[in-house]
């Protein structure tokens, strides 16, 4: 729990996340409150993707790194190990499509509010997305997202955002939401899936995780919590 200013804009948009986003996703759930049979590698380890290939780890690296940046109040979600957890993810259950009615008829334009209508299951979607995106990229600006300036960057995820970009066979805004979602579960999930290295997200936000009892500062709103957030594996700040 830093004393430094904190920057409303960011703080506002995680804290809105944190209560946006449950343990199941608005796309059909991840594996967040399944239980894992790996265990999050040693801190400082390099991470070897599963799934992404070398084009697909730097776009991803990329674009997550634009959605949550680092700033003075806590770290971006590259430091936070985003790009792992999703990686992790997407060699899982969830990834697979496995909690999902994955059988046609598809309705790709039919409102989100009636459920996941689309035949991609999650990994499908990345790996088309990507590189759908970074062909329009190339095309557009003679480099693939990776190699674009952050503003460029920012561009882009504005553009497939709103639906501005026209994309093979995903819907840009469907994609744009699978991505972003899956950027707020890894940066607030505990360390044990692969993001939120050394509990950064929380320790900004002043969640304990899963201490076994705060219920004495739950009726306290405003006051700092002093002991520092926990992790199901027992890692301590």
């Amino acid at each position: 729990m830093s004393n430094k200013p904190s920057s409303r804009s960011r703080r506002d948009f995680l804290r809105q996340s944190m209560v946006a986003v449950p343990a199941v996703t608005l796309l059909g759930g991840s594996t967040l409150a399944q239980p894992q049979q790996a265990t999050t590698p040693a801190a400082g380890a390099a991470y070897t993707p599963r799934y992404f290939n070398a084009a697909e780890w730097e776009f991803l690296q990329a674009a997550v790194d634009r959605l949550i940046p680092p700033n003075e109040d806590g770290p971006g979600a590259v430091e936070a190990g985003v790009p792992e957890f999703i990686d992790r993810q997407m060699e899982d259950t969830y990834g697979h499509g496995g909690y999902w009615y994955m059988q046609g008829p598809f309705a790709p334009d039919t409102p989100p509010t009636l459920g996941y209508q689309l035949r991609f299951t999650p990994r499908d979607m990345y790996r088309t997305a990507i590189a759908a995106i970074d062909d329009w990229c190339q095309k557009q600006h003679s480099k693939k997202f990776a190699a674009l300036s952050p503003e460029e960057r920012d561009g882009v995820l504005h553009q497939l955002e709103k639906g501005e970009i026209k994309l093979d066979q995903v819907p840009a805004t469907a994609f744009f939401t699978q991505l972003l979602t899956n950027t707020k579960e890894g940066y607030f999930a505990d360390p044990m899936y692969g993001g939120n290295k050394h509990m950064g997200a929380w320790k900004m936000i002043g969640f304990p995780g899963a201490r076994a009892d705060y219920a004495d500062w739950i009726e306290q709103p405003g006051k700092v919590y002093p002991f520092g957030p926990v992790s199901i594996q027992g890692e301590k700040s």
